[in-house]
């Protein structure tokens, strides 16, 4: 997969595969690329070249390099209602209460049937440790909180896929450890997942994989065992030394 902004490179010829019930995560570097990737999975960035594969599905795009665009909006649609994506900033609708934040996609997106819709959206509210909130709103709520009120609506789709992007990033240190928590759940649940984090710690003990992207492409990958315990780049090795005393 390639990308970029203008005359700015961005991704430089990125391959990798994920399985189902694999969790990967994508450590590097800020502009090393990790979050473009993840936003070109779901197609909110159209990539210059590559082609993005779901369960063996290609999304299908027309044009050539920078004019690249999307050629089936009732594809890119109907593979969107299966991929969660967690954002830095959580995007809750800030006129809507929690439980009509997550209840949003499954009726309107995916026409679902709004009894079925409510009792789920609570069942995932519940799960992520926010069940009491479903009548707050947005600004209501802790920064932490309203994280894991994103996740439940990403969940509430039933998603095949969870994509997450620095999803604590914009959090004190004891909001992060909750969502942390929330995602270490998921993954427990064999949920496929792949996520862009700044924790390594984190990133060591929830992922199947780990894929370095430095300047993007993907300078190391393996097991955790193998990128933080059996480091072969030198810069990784950098970047890890660097992370351990930020």
């Amino acid at each position: 997969m390639h990308k970029s902004f203008g005359a700015l490179e961005v991704l430089r010829g990125i391959s990798f595969s994920a399985r189902e019930g694999e969790v990967i995560s994508l450590i590097g570097s800020s502009g090393s690329g990790k979050s473009t990737l993840l936003r070109c999975i779901n197609m909110l960035e159209v990539p210059d070249g590559g082609d993005v594969l779901i369960d063996g599905e290609p999304i299908k795009l027309r044009g050539t390099g920078q004019n690249r665009h999307i050629a089936d909006e009732a594809q890119i649609r109907r593979i969107r209602s299966e991929l969660g994506m967690v954002f830095q900033s959580f995007n809750l609708w800030a006129h809507m209460t929690i439980l009509e934040n997550v209840m949003e996609a499954p009726l309107v997106v995916q026409g679902r049937q709004r009894a079925e819709v409510e009792a789920e959206a609570r069942a995932m509210l519940d799960k992520v440790g926010i069940g009491s909130k479903t009548d707050a709103y947005p600004s209501q709520l802790s920064g932490g909180q309203q994280q894991r009120a994103a996740i439940a609506r990403a969940l509430c789709i039933n998603p095949r896929v969870m994509l997450f992007d620095e999803p604590t990033s914009a959090l004190d240190p004891e909001l992060e450890v909750e969502v942390l928590r929330v995602i270490k759940v998921l993954a427990d649940e064999g949920r496929s997942m792949v996520l862009v984090t700044h924790d390594m710690e984190f990133a060591r003990s929830v992922s199947d994989k780990v894929i370095f992207l430095h300047h993007g492409q993907i300078e190391e990958e393996g097991t955790p065992d193998e990128v933080f315990g059996a480091t072969k780049s030198a810069r990784l090795k950098q970047f890890l030394n660097a992370a351990s005393h930020s």
